[in-house]
């Protein structure tokens, strides 16, 4: 079901969309950036310190995205973030099943920030890492996190592999794309 309509005022405007991207450290968030950036050489990615912002266009619409890090010691700043975004990006380590806790606690936490829960901001949930042996089935990932209880805002789940970029042009970014 298409929950998200495009948002295009006019033909060939380009709307900016803020997003902010989230997820635990080692989740896959600047992999997943890099995969819907325009095709460049690979480059090596590093542990995000803090947060880097992230500019790029994709299906006509001009995109700044704030990679956030994910380490225990950084995840206070997301909330910081919140009021000045439009849309969300999850991004889940479908392999690392142990940190499914801490990943639904996160959730809950940024769910109950007013400035989330006023805007009924979209979310797209990325199940990453789908390509390894041990990697949860996008059903089992809904499950642990309990996304089948967010009823107060539109959102989709989908799998992908970020390194090799299978999955994230199916994801489709308009899905954190608040209708107009």
């Amino acid at each position: 079901m298409g929950i998200f309509k495009r948002l295009f005022g006019g033909f060939g405007v380009k709307k900016k969309v803020r997003i902010v991207v989230v997820g635990l450290d080692n989740s896959g968030k600047t992999t997943v950036l890099n995969a819907l950036k325009p095709k460049k050489a690979t480059l090596e990615t590093v542990p995000t310190v803090g947060f880097n912002t992230e500019e790029f266009q994709k299906h006509g619409v001009n995109f700044s995205a704030l990679d956030m890090s994910g380490q225990s010691r950084y995840r206070n700043l997301w909330e910081h973030y919140y009021g000045e975004v439009e849309g969300i990006i999850v991004v889940i380590d479908s392999t690392d099943k142990l940190r499914f806790a801490v990943v639904k606690d996160e959730l809950e936490t940024m769910l109950a920030d007013p400035r989330i829960a006023e805007k009924k901001m979209p979310i797209l949930f990325l199940n990453n890492k789908v390509d390894q042996p041990a990697a949860s089935p996008p059903q089992e990932t809904m499950q642990a996190l309990g996304l089948d209880r967010i009823t107060d805002r539109p959102w989709q789940l989908f799998s992908c592999d970020a390194l090799k970029g299978d999955g994230v042009e199916e994801a489709n970014i308009l899905q954190v794309v608040p209708s107009i």
